[in-house]
């Protein structure tokens, strides 16, 4: 399904800044938050693995060095050992009385080991393990202060991270609200400056850093976009005017020449035909006229009289071809506050190519409620024609031999974008193809 209905290509653009500058001022937002999140973390985490280390490689050589010297001790006094230290305590077995060793230091290897007293969960020590030919050493160092410490260690690091984050989303809100502050306010300028046909400089208002650049990029974007507008409209205008004259000449000399009684049918019938040429010209460049200047016309124009006119202009272009031109309506059911120039040009576009691509069978115009149909009977409408018909300058599948720019049903869309119009061209039912032209805006669902 193809549908136009009004566009204002400013609102977008502006829209489409406002959600950019959203994203780039949660990015620096999210990027201190990480950062700082991110780096709070790692030092936390490296403080308390490298105190843990230290803190076990130095109760670990401490204890293997005073197991040694309580072994080395009791070979040269044995009645000097058992003296007991404050957090310390050495014990000794002989290896003929083995079933003496608690039953967690029975099988430990030479070294340090870590142990949880089975009769006190709480009670967490170090012990160190020395097992000679006659003897076995044990010296055990309660640590249970240490892992205290080292909870309250882990808990005020969290802590520290959170602080630490919260801090970086607080300067992250800072700095991306001073970072950003130049351009929402470029932003805001440019937008105030969007409806106006000679923009406002923006550079003065800025200093020469980044921001100075990107205002004097588009101030000299606008400048030259201005100029192109300008000549454009001139360009429009001029040329409106001069074929204006010309017409004026040939309607003119139509008239005098249909005044004539002694004219014959078939030169009469010519002269009618020249006189529609004619006016579809003078209507187009009407509409092609206001599309340029963006401007709506009014005025009190009757669908039905104009589909009538329509058709009364196609049907010389029917030829021998067995195709029937119906009107289903009455005259003042559809009246559009409009020009007749371009009810003119969007209805005749749709009737045009219905006529154009129809060999045989119907061609009807329906009135409806603020909407009007023309249904024809023709080959139908493919998937890429619905996708693309009102491309400028697309051509359907089934226009190989017909003449054309393919740009009708593009100044269709130009103009329903202007009048707050929508228009629709589905495939038929059965074949064929229905356009739907709505002249009230909440009918319209889309454009493209």
């Amino acid at each position: 399904m193809a549908e136009a209905e009004p566009a204002t290509p400013a609102a977008p653009r502006i829209r489409a800044a406002r959600r950019y500058r959203r994203r780039l001022r949660s990015r620096i937002i999210l990027s201190f938050v990480l950062l700082g999140m991110f780096l709070s973390a790692f030092i936390a985490a490296a403080t308390f693995y490298i105190q843990n280390r230290v803190e076990n490689r130095v109760i670990a050589d401490t204890l293997v060095k005073n197991n040694n010297l309580y072994a080395d001790g009791f070979y040269r006094d044995p009645d000097a050992v058992g003296v007991a230290f404050e957090k310390i305590q050495g014990r000794m077995f002989s290896v003929d009385r083995l079933d003496r060793v608690p039953p967690e230091w029975r099988d430990l290897p030479n070294g340090v080991h870590e142990l949880v007293a089975p009769d006190d969960p709480d009670r967490v020590y170090k012990l160190a393990v020395r097992k000679d030919q006659n003897y076995w050493f044990f010296l055990a160092y309660g640590i249970a202060e240490e892992r205290e410490s080292e909870n309250r260690l882990r808990t005020a690091l969290i802590f520290l991270v959170a602080i630490l984050s919260l801090l970086s989303l607080v300067v992250g809100w800072w700095s991306a609200s001073r970072v950003m502050s130049p351009v929402s306010e470029l932003a805001s300028r440019l937008s105030r400056s969007g409806g106006s046909t000679s923009p406002e400089a923006l550079a003065p208002h800025f200093p020469d850093d980044e921001v100075g650049e990107l205002a004097k990029a588009l101030d000299d974007y606008a400048s030259r976009l201005t100029e192109v507008v300008q000549r454009d409209r001139e360009f429009n205008a001029d040329v409106s005017h001069e074929l204006r004259t010309p017409l004026a000449v040939i309607k003119g000399a139509v008239e005098l020449l249909l005044s004539r009684p002694e004219l014959d049918e078939k030169t009469k019938s010519r002269l009618l035909r020249i006189q529609r040429a004619e006016q579809q010209c003078t209507d187009l460049i009407s509409a092609l006229l206001l599309l340029s200047r963006n401007e709506r016309g009014h005025g009190s124009t009757d669908v039905a009289r104009i589909a009538e006119q329509l058709f009364d202009a196609h049907r010389t272009q029917i030829g021998t071809r067995p195709l029937a031109l119906h009107l289903v309506g009455k005259l003042g059911q559809v009246v559009v506050d409009a020009p007749e120039a371009a009810v003119n040009v969007a209805l005749g576009n749709l009737i045009g190519n219905a006529v154009k691509y129809t060999q045989q069978g119907d061609v009807v115009v329906r009135l409806l409620d603020d909407a009007v149909e023309v249904i024809d009977s023709g080959p139908g409408l493919s998937a890429e024609d619905a996708a693309r018909l009102f491309e400028r300058g697309y051509r359907g599948s089934h226009a190989e031999h017909s003449q054309g720019g393919g740009i009708g049903l593009s100044i269709v869309r130009r103009l329903c974008a202007l009048y707050d119009w929508s228009v629709r061209v589905v495939p038929g039912k059965e074949k064929g193809v229905v356009a739907t032209l709505t002249f009230r805006p909440d009918r319209g669902s889309g454009a493209t």
